[in-house]
């Protein structure tokens, strides 16, 4: 695959993040004096060519809330994925708000965002039901995981469209000697992935400097970047920094 044609999911969290800094005991979750608004960033990020939009409701509603998801489902144009936790409480709630796409993730309290993959051998049971319930109401599964074979083989095994590589790793090793074997971790298992049928994401710690080796994975098919974006934006806007991102992923 073409690295022009990989694309880019917007992760808005942590822009709910700002929000909630403030008026996290709001009644309002938007309008008045009640700022930012996730709802208007997506819908900039859309305008700036982003694909899709990336949120996150957590259990501990600590940044997007279910009524920031309902919102989006409203108002975007583009693709609505929608992370969430394996549990039986956010498949009812994404049964309810129907994304075009769920990625399941790993969640806990004590973590500032996701860290690690998805644990999908040692559940599978669970994350196949969650797979196919999806399915039915006619949502696309990802299953954020690490670059390794035996959760990619899982993945496979669940009926799940897609999975997420997990690249924390990679972008912590960046300026390390880690760097090309967590890199080559990455690019393995892509390969892997695709030939056992999967359409291959990528996510978590990419930013503006490592973008260009990750474009560089032949089988990727979309990146979902958040804090990255969000922080350039603070500088030079949302519109300049999603485009910056889409030059960089078009090998520009």
């Amino acid at each position: 695959m073409s690295s022009k044609s990989i694309l880019l999911g917007v992760n808005i969290d942590h822009i709910a993040t700002l929000r909630q800094a403030r008026y996290k005991d709001s009644p309002r979750g938007c309008g008045q004096f009640v700022e930012p608004d996730p709802v208007m960033v997506a819908l900039l990020c859309e305008k700036a060519g982003a694909q899709g939009i990336t949120v996150h409701p957590r259990e501990d509603a600590r940044h997007i809330q279910q009524a920031d998801v309902r919102r989006l489902r409203d108002c975007i144009a583009t693709r609505l994925n929608m992370e969430m936790a394996a549990t039986d409480e956010m498949l009812a709630f994404a049964l309810e708000v129907l994304p075009e796409t769920i990625c399941v993730v790993p969640e806990s309290r004590e973590e500032v965002t996701t860290e690690g993959g998805l644990e999908v051998a040692g559940q599978y049971d669970r994350i196949e039901r969650i797979v196919k319930s999806a399915a039915e109401a006619g949502i696309e599964s990802s299953l954020f995981i690490d670059p390794d074979f035996a959760q990619i083989e899982a993945s496979a095994k669940t009926g799940a469209k897609y999975i997420e590589l997990h690249t924390g790793a990679y972008a912590n090793a960046y300026y390390t000697a880690e760097r090309q074997v967590e890199f080559n971790r990455l690019a393995e298992g892509a390969k892997h992935a695709a030939e056992l049928g999967l359409t291959v994401n990528a996510g978590h710690g990419i930013n503006y400097v490592n973008v260009s080796e990750v474009i560089t994975i032949p089988e990727l098919h979309e990146l979902n970047i958040g804090h990255s974006i969000i922080s350039r934006s603070v500088f030079f806007g949302i519109d300049e920094a999603v485009r910056e991102m889409k030059a960089l992923m078009a090998g520009a």
